[in-house]
């Protein structure tokens, strides 16, 4: 649209509707209706997250070790669910404590650091399992499933005893919160979480800001 790359203003466009609405009553002598042009109210949104007790919890919940490191490596590395499945184990790079995460979202190569707690995990899930190409495979050596970790998540989170609301994505989130809130540099986090723009990093912002202001409620004060 001629307004998203002009980049006009909601309030400019509602005054030029506002403007058009009024010259066609006054010259025309005619009431068009152009509500339908009104630009709509975008919704604002705070991504949902897990305490990072929460994800303790649901980790050391899993039993299966390959649900164990499916849900530990997207959450170790802030992994989209597509992101963790295509990766090969080509693509884990031991020496250089490094994951290369190949075209992901916008076709887009990045590195993600390898924590050495997932090091272990995965090296003891590779004993295991045995996979050939993909790093998580499921029949065939073909690669996982999104569903099937999906039903993981949703059945683990029942085990966990976990009533925040969550998805895998959700992971993700909790992955880029935690890090602001350990002082990482966001500029850093936007790198690892592959944004484009700064300002889609900086929404995390607003949840971390709040939770180290120190502000009381009035009901303390009482």
């Amino acid at each position: 649209m001629v307004v998203d790359k002009k980049k006009v203003g909601q309030s400019y466009q509602k005054a030029m509707i506002a403007s058009l609405t009024k010259f066609y009553k006054e010259v025309f002598q005619r009431n068009i209706n152009l509500k339908h042009l009104y630009p709509t109210r975008k919704e604002y949104k705070l991504p949902r997250f897990l305490t990072k007790q929460e994800v303790k919890k649901l980790l050391e919940s899993i039993e299966n070790l390959k649900h164990k490191a499916i849900l530990t490596t997207i959450y170790s590395c802030g992994l989209r669910l597509s992101e963790v499945l295509e990766l090969k184990l080509s693509d884990i790079k031991t020496e250089g404590k490094i994951i290369l995460i190949r075209q992901s979202k916008g076709n887009k190569d990045r590195v993600v650091a390898l924590s050495p707690r997932l090091l272990d995990l995965l090296r003891d899930y590779y004993i295991m399992y045995q996979p050939q190409n993909y790093l998580f495979e499921g029949k065939f050596n073909e690669k996982y499933s999104e569903r099937s970790v999906q039903q993981v998540l949703k059945d683990s989170l029942i085990k966990a005893n976990i009533t925040s609301p969550a998805t895998v994505h959700t992971l993700r989130h909790s992955y880029a919160t935690h890090l602001l809130e350990n002082g990482t540099d966001i500029r850093i986090i936007k790198e690892l979480l592959g944004h484009n723009n700064i300002k889609t990093t900086e929404i995390y912002t607003h949840i971390t800001d709040i939770s180290k202001s120190n502000i009381k409620s009035p009901l303390d004060f009482l």
